[in-house]
């Protein structure tokens, strides 16, 4: 037995009082995991509140139990005090204190237990035990790996399948990335467990405003590039379109991925100026590496079909930086595009 999952189960084997952190700007996975472990560890007799540093999406709405998470940013207070009384914590879905502020004030130097699961590279120190796997499609996949080898299967209700369900829909782009026989027969099993796999889709997919739609029109008619040298493409958008289409968190979710519907593109970015900063979302095909370019490049990481930056440059100049970046790469793009494409 690994001697990972018997620490957990000697710290679970008494009732905690349980936080759950995931990372700021959460999305389907940091959500979903951090949902379907808690309406497991409920289940089990525990404590437990999900605390994370900003506010989930609106498409998410739908899942069980999450009108229960608490936002630091909306109530700081409130989420002190349940840190405070917590007697052990839980980190999903990012492996840096980084990824969540504030929340991390003291948490480096906190002896109370932590036990991280997550899927990204390179994780730090910063719990024990620590379940890292890059090569699983998503944290939620990993939320169902731990209950199961924890023995509790049979635990896994429709409440926390509907979680994991959705979490492991938008992490793989509905079951596109990063699958596996193992995801899928994790798929089957949440499926067996009582998740209508239709109703979360169109929970998931279906779930588009009118503005979000001639946004996204004008991203492809009018903000769109292409590179077809290096076999990449860009959409871009400036604080005019923010202000033009207010665009709110969760808006621009998945307009990255309309660029890789081109079967000769192997690259595409989102770049993005806020008040501050530009960032960048990356996504890629096959085995062209994006996360290393994020890294090398624009402060960021992630994974090697998914993975996203930042810079403190200007738009234009960001958007210049990205392209001269892109002729390092022109053998590695063109191997992974022949490869691809069999050829």
């Amino acid at each position: 037995m690994d001697d990972r999952i018997e620490k957990a189960r000697r710290l679970l084997a008494e009732r905690q009082e349980v936080v759950i952190f995931s990372h700021r700007n959460p999305d389907g996975d940091a959500v979903g995991s951090s949902l379907g472990l808690q309406h497991y560890l409920v289940d089990r007799g525990h404590s437990c509140t999900i605390v994370l540093p900003s506010d989930y999406p609106e498409f998410l709405t739908f899942l069980p139990g999450i009108q229960s998470i608490v936002i630091y940013d909306n109530e700081p207070e409130r989420a002190q005090e349940i840190i405070d009384r917590a007697t052990l914590f839980f980190i999903l879905d990012f492996n840096a204190f980084d990824r969540i502020d504030r929340l991390a004030d003291g948490l480096a130097d906190d002896e109370r237990p932590r036990i991280m699961i997550d899927h990204h590279l390179y994780p730090e120190e910063i719990a024990d035990p620590i379940f890292s796997d890059p090569s699983a499609s998503s944290t939620c996949e990993m939320v169902y790996r731990f209950i199961d080898d924890l023995g509790d299967r049979c635990r896994v209700s429709k409440t926390v399948s509907d979680s994991l369900y959705t979490g492991i829909l938008t992490d793989t782009g509905g079951f596109k990335y990063s699958t596996s026989p193992a995801l899928l027969r994790t798929a089957a099993n949440l499926l067996e467990a009582g998740t209508d796999a239709y109703k979360i889709a169109d929970h998931v997919w279906n779930n588009q405003s009118e503005k979000q739609l001639r946004l996204l029109g004008h991203c492809l008619a009018n903000r769109m590039e292409l590179i077809p040298e290096y076999r990449t493409g860009l959409i871009y958008l400036n604080k005019k379109d923010y202000e033009d289409f207010d665009i709110q968190r969760g808006d621009t979710e998945g307009i990255v991925n309309y660029v890789l519907r081109m079967p000769q593109l192997m690259i595409a970015a989102f770049i993005h100026e806020q008040p501050t900063i530009v960032k960048l979302s990356l996504r890629s095909k096959g085995t062209m590496d994006v996360q290393q370019i994020a890294k090398a490049h624009f402060r960021g990481g992630g994974h090697r079909n998914a993975a996203g930056g930042a810079s403190f440059a200007p738009l234009g100049a960001t958007i210049n930086r990205f392209k001269r970046q892109l002729p390092k790469y022109a053998a590695e793009i063109e191997a992974a595009y022949l490869e691809f494409n069999n050829q």
